[in-house]
């Protein structure tokens, strides 16, 4: 069993649109596949339409008892693709791993004990550094960073990479691509030429900016259902492909 995580700390950079896409691209590629969505907005789950139970929440025996995290688990429309939807609870988590007392661990040991049922976990992650963060970092065997290729956000992934080294976390993990890409901007152009330069793991394939993208909310699919043969699509499948030879 592998985990994948889908993380950056600065907003609006397609981080859910591609957890959305690659976890459909993973479990149409045989993979059995979970996708948890541990972003309190809730975007994944509702690309996908699948709800939480209203009593379901994540407590501080969620992390202590496997079997509850397990009860949260929701089919999909799809094969091989199952869900832990996201609920209002998920604000509270980091006070909720201070309180288990086993700083950044804690989540992987949770991962492993409902991994039986799965090749692979997917983690829409929330934007941002914190203890819930850490738990990733650590948990994760690949962390995937979309970047645009602007200034702005070239200077949230050099963070990202100073942090990890700062904190003697492994930057293997680190598989960063570009997002929203606007292949008629130079400066787009520029800044990817640039950042390949100086980060050699970026992956080769991007995403470009797309209405279809944008579309997914309309459709609350992932693009292969409704926009097959367009751009976008195909990039997605070209960089799920790219990402499962790292796995």
């Amino acid at each position: 069993m592998k985990v994948l995580a889908c993380y950056s700390f600065k907003g609006g950079v397609g981080k859910t649109a591609a957890a959305v896409n690659l976890a459909y691209r993973a479990a149409q590629s045989g993979y059995r596949t979970l996708l948890i969505d541990l972003d309190p907005q809730g975007a994944s789950s509702f690309y996908f339409r699948v709800r939480p139970d209203s009593g379901s929440k994540w407590t501080k025996q969620t992390f202590e008892e496997s079997d509850v995290l397990l009860t949260q688990i929701r089919e999909s429309d799809y094969s091989n693709l199952d869900l832990i939807p996201a609920q209002r609870s998920l604000r509270h988590l980091d006070i909720l791993l201070k309180q288990t007392g086993s700083r950044e661990t804690v989540l992987r040991r949770l991962l492993k004990k409902i991994s039986h049922d799965y090749d692979l976990i997917l983690l829409d992650c929330p934007p941002s550094i914190s203890r819930l963060a850490e738990n990733l970092f650590i948990a994760a065997d690949l962390i995937l960073v979309p970047v645009i290729p602007t200034p702005l956000s070239e200077r949230t992934y050099d963070q990202l990479v100073q942090f990890f080294k700062d904190k003697d976390y492994d930057r293997k993990k680190l598989l960063p691509f570009f997002s929203m890409v606007d292949a008629r901007k130079q400066l787009h152009q520029k800044t990817a030429v640039a950042m390949r330069q100086r980060y050699k793991r970026i992956l080769r394939h991007a995403i470009p900016y797309s209405t279809d993208v944008e579309r997914m909310g309309v459709h609350r699919a992932p693009i292969d259902l409704f926009a097959r043969g367009r751009q976008a699509n195909r990039a997605y499948l070209a960089l799920w492909e790219e990402i499962e030879q790292h796995l």
